[in-house]
């Protein structure tokens, strides 16, 4: 009876530690990226550099300019590289960078401290090479030219001043006209009528 109850007791034990045990195995193989693992170990020269600028990294060059030579990499702030060289005007130092063309790359010098020393002058190697630039063909391009043409505006011809009329006030009915209109009609029906009465006196 207590033979039985023993077995599972175990397997249960035996489960739990292996899952345990694998639990703590897959957290413990966990690697922060960027960190530095190991002191690198110094160049040809025994020399190698540590960041000492206040940004988060450096740029880590080609060539020894930030002008014509692209960026290969960055090391961190406190990081170390071995030091292989310096520019003729001492202005960058050539540094060991894995993955770099021939495994160097150039860093400037006043963002980080050489130790002691004397470094090697190294030549800077060839310039980049540009991307080639497209032609255009002159021909086809002047297809495209097209000169617009000069239209001659119709030259304005002024409007001929208009003619105001001038009207005259009226007189007023009542005021004094030399003949007035009234007493001409009047005469001429008094005319009129004297001649009805001689015309048929004279005929009696």
């Amino acid at each position: 009876m207590q033979r039985s109850w023993f077995q599972p007791t175990l397997l249960t034990f035996v489960i739990a530690a292996s899952l345990g045990w694998a639990f703590s195995a897959s957290h413990s193989t966990v690697v922060l990226a960027q960190q530095l693992t190991e002191t690198p170990t110094p160049g040809d020269s025994g020399m190698y550099v540590t960041v000492i600028t206040d940004e988060p990294q450096i740029n880590v060059r080609m060539g020894p300019g930030s002008a014509i030579y692209p960026v290969v990499g960055v090391l961190l702030r406190g990081a170390t590289a071995p030091a292989l060289g310096r520019s003729p005007g001492g202005d960058w130092i050539q540094v060991e960078f894995p993955g770099a063309p021939n495994n160097a790359g150039w860093v400037y010098s006043p963002l980080v401290q050489v130790s002691p020393g004397t470094l090697r002058v190294v030549e800077p190697p060839p310039t980049p090479v540009p991307p080639p630039t497209s032609t255009i063909d002159p021909t086809l391009a002047a297809q495209f030219n097209v000169a617009p043409t000069l239209t001659r505006l119709p030259t304005f011809t002024p409007a001929p001043p208009l003619t105001v009329p001038v009207y005259t006030d009226m007189p007023a009915p009542g005021t004094n006209t030399p003949l007035p209109l009234a007493g001409v009609i009047l005469s001429l029906g008094v005319i009129g009528l004297l001649g009805m009465i001689y015309s048929f006196f004279s005929n009696r």
